[in-house]
């Protein structure tokens, strides 16, 4: 807390409030009293009433570290400390510098009056004053401060109201850092080994409604699934989280997670559009059965899976299906393909193939597939295809997120 004692460098900041004339608080400076008495009256003929008088520059000087003032009148002959030398104090400090302060000097002292208004005096009255001339100069000195007021108080709320957006900002960027580090962290590892399972990955904005995985059900049962969210963001992200976790851990009651038409109906049923906010997912869902080699999967609404033969041939995986939460009671079913060994699955969303050519017209299906069935099986085949799809949509992020996962069946 500030106090009389300690230097001017430390006085308090000069108050911004902005208030009408006469409550301005005014200081009177003048080693004579009945000066003091005289300008007193004055200021009440004019109906100023927070008046605080000082007898020399020393006391003014003590006055304004504990006190705001609004207007400082100030005469320029005084012992201990004159008029020149206090405004001089008062400009040297930038928190007393917005003080206006109009000298008083005699006729006799015009030449010093002149330097005090170049030193950073507001204005100049001459003594013996005239009340029309105090009333013009005192007014005119307040209203400019006022108006200095005005403007400095909108740059404070300004700095405030822009302080607030930065932090809020930050703390929004630091809680959607955090919300896409753990929508990743759900994913699952890749897979080395004979039955190798590699991926990619890539949200087109912060948050992204993709998710996927793969988990053995038991010994002989592997499921894959791949969901996409319409839209982005946090609600898209919260979506398809809980979607995904449901699905890996056996959340929805009484469902044989074999079946992969039973699966998408439970899912339907317990993932309404008016529960999430009018969204809807598409989804994938496949379930391999190692010792026969069959692989029975469902849709709904999502593109099919590409099906990688030995012999270089590309197949389709689709067993249409309605979208996800659209429409209660509606019923999916499954279709079942056996795997040769050394085949491919490649299960993939719509942002992998869904860009805008430079002529503005869609990348055709017919065209991604083609380019999958000669580079689907390459090891680098996710950095051909996005470099691929950058030939056409340009630098940046894709216009959706991007999600493949690639499953080499021994």
């Amino acid at each position: 807390m500030t106090t009389a004692t300690q230097p001017i460098s430390s006085a308090p900041r000069l108050d911004p409030t902005v208030k009408p004339i006469q409550e301005a608080n005014v200081l009177v400076v003048d080693d004579s009293r009945t000066m003091r008495l005289v300008l007193i009256r004055a200021l009440n003929g004019l109906g100023f009433t927070n008046i605080t008088e000082a007898n020399d520059g020393r006391q003014a000087m003590d006055l304004i570290t504990q006190k705001s003032f609004d207007l400082m009148l100030l005469d320029m002959e005084m012992p201990e400390m004159n008029g020149m030398e206090v405004l001089q104090a008062v400009q040297a400090n930038p928190l007393l510098k917005g003080l206006p302060i109009i000298v008083i000097s005699g006729a006799e002292q015009i030449e010093n009056a002149v330097k005090c208004i170049e030193a950073g005096a507001e204005d100049y009255l001459p003594k013996p004053f005239n009340p029309t001339l105090l009333r013009a100069r005192v007014t005119s000195s307040l209203e400019k401060k006022r108006l200095r007021d005005l403007d400095h108080l909108r740059f404070i709320q300004l700095q405030e109201e822009k302080e607030l957006l930065e932090a809020t900002q930050k703390r929004l960027t630091q809680e959607l850092e955090e919300a896409a580090r753990y929508v990743r962290s759900i994913l699952p590892e890749p897979v080395q080994g004979p039955s190798a399972i590699d991926w990619h990955y890539e949200p087109s904005t912060e948050l992204a409604g993709d998710s996927f995985g793969y988990h053995w059900i038991d010994e002989s049962h592997f499921a894959i699934y791949l969901l996409d969210v319409c839209g982005h963001g946090v609600g898209a992200a919260l979506l398809s989280v809980s979607a995904i976790n449901a699905i890996r851990a056996g959340g929805l009651s009484g469902v044989d997670f074999r079946d992969p038409g039973a699966v998408l109906a439970a899912l339907n049923t317990s993932f309404p559009m008016d529960r999430n906010n009018n969204m809807y997912f598409t989804i994938w869902y496949g379930v391999y059965h190692a010792p026969t080699r069959s692989l029975r999967h469902a849709s709904g609404g999502h593109p099919p899976a590409f099906l990688l033969l030995p012999d270089g041939e590309i197949e389709e995986l689709n067993q249409p299906g309605l979208v996800i939460g659209y429409m209660t009671g509606v019923p999916y079913s499954s279709s079942t393909r056996i795997v040769p060994p050394n085949a491919k699955l490649l299960v993939l969303c719509d942002g992998t193939y869904e860009v805008k050519k430079p002529d503005g017209t869609m990348l055709e299906f017919s065209e991604f597939k083609a380019f999958m069935k000669t580079h689907g099986a390459a090891p680098d085949v996710f950095k051909k295809l996005l470099d691929w799809l950058h030939t056409m949509h340009g630098p940046g992020p894709l216009d959706d997120d991007f999600s493949l996962i690639r499953i080499l069946f021994p």
